[in-house]
């Protein structure tokens, strides 16, 4: 469990800022709305195992984005900078604590976390697992080693956990996946017995809440697809965030949502 001060509000909002985790983020305007496009088509890459209820439009997209994580609205905005709005990061690590304590604070609770950036926020969910340990839940593990054919050039990608947190391995290493189908299988082995919780991002807890699993995620300003889950009451909390700066950056943000969680419980 991390014991180190957690920052204030306004000293993670400068955090956030500085390091670009939110605010001007590396994130260009041209991809985020690239990605908004492939959504509103349906393209599953960007739908994270997520079903759709309503028509979301590319604009209805937009909107939805700056108001959940804080991008220009401006659809005439087309290039250049996009932003992450740091007081809504802030506002969603919040409700996210809220959901997690209240988790915790259930009789023996059942936990599942996995993620698809390794290179970014697995930091983050290797601090909520340790939490999650150090509350006496439990942490969920179906599925390890179980293969998939996705990622391209014909190789088997398998579940894969350390210290109980999943992940895609190619054989040689960890890898980034938006792919919902690992998740998918995972709550298939579980054969009905849902876990009280999952904390994810990407295709892990788009999957996650499409099969009606209490769900927190992560996701950057070009992955619209878990705001949307959010919109339409699968996905509990989204944080808007960059999910891949440097690992050590996430660290004053960890302890500023776990001081969160332990503050509810």
């Amino acid at each position: 469990m991390e014991t180190a001060t957690a920052l204030s509000r306004d000293e993670l909002r400068d955090h956030l800022v500085r390091t670009k985790i939110a605010g001007d983020v590396a994130t260009s305007r041209e991809n985020n709305l690239d990605h908004y496009r492939s959504l509103a088509v349906r393209d599953p890459h960007y739908m994270f195992g997520l079903t759709m209820e309503g028509d979301w439009t590319y604009r209805d997209i937009l909107a939805l984005m700056a108001k959940s994580a804080g991008v220009v609205a401006d659809a005439e905005h087309r290039y250049g900078q996009d932003t992450i709005d740091p007081e809504r990061t802030i506002d969603a690590l919040d409700a996210m604590g809220d959901v997690i304590a209240a988790a915790l604070g259930r009789p023996s609770p059942r936990i599942l976390i996995a993620t698809g950036h390794p290179t970014g926020l697995l930091t983050t969910h290797l601090a909520l697992a340790r939490l999650v340990r150090a509350r006496g839940g439990t942490l969920l593990a179906p599925g390890e080693q179980r293969a998939f054919a996705s990622g391209g050039l014909g190789r088997k990608r398998r579940i894969r956990y350390l210290d109980d947190v999943a992940m895609l391995d190619d054989g040689g290493g960890l890898v980034h996946t938006h792919d919902p189908a690992p998740m998918q299988a995972m709550i298939a082995e579980l054969a009905g017995q849902l876990p009280d919780l999952v904390i994810a991002d990407h295709g892990w807890a788009g999957a996650a809440g499409e099969a009606g699993v209490q769900t927190v995620g992560f996701a950057d300003s070009n992955d619209p697809g878990l705001f949307v889950g959010e919109a339409e009451g699968k996905i509990a909390v989204t944080v808007p965030l960059d999910d891949n700066v440097l690992p050590r950056h996430y660290d004053p943000m960890n302890r500023y949502l776990i001081s969160r969680v332990e503050s509810g419980l």
